[in-house]
């Protein structure tokens, strides 16, 4: 299985959806929660040019947010990505 990072907002109604999905799936995954992290979430948005979380990671690679990862999902590809 592939290494999974996700930068969230404690308050975030699509963070609490791209985790759900991850936990159905039984994938492990790190949540940084940028909620009061501001220079994290400064780095973060620098690398990807997004301001909206969650911004989702499978290994190096930035696959967008919660629609996008269920995109991946409806599309068949998550699983191949997350290597499962």
């Amino acid at each position: 299985m592939k290494e999974v990072t996700l930068y969230t907002k404690d308050f975030c109604p699509f963070c609490h959806k791209a985790i759900a999905l991850l936990e159905k799936k039984g994938v492990k995954f790190t949540n940084i929660d940028v909620t009061h992290d501001e220079e994290t979430f400064q780095k973060v948005m620098k690398k990807t040019g997004w301001d909206s979380v969650p911004q989702i990671f499978i290994e190096d690679e930035f696959i967008g947010g919660c629609d996008d990862m269920h995109l991946l999902d409806k599309n068949e590809e998550l699983n191949k990505k997350l290597g499962i």
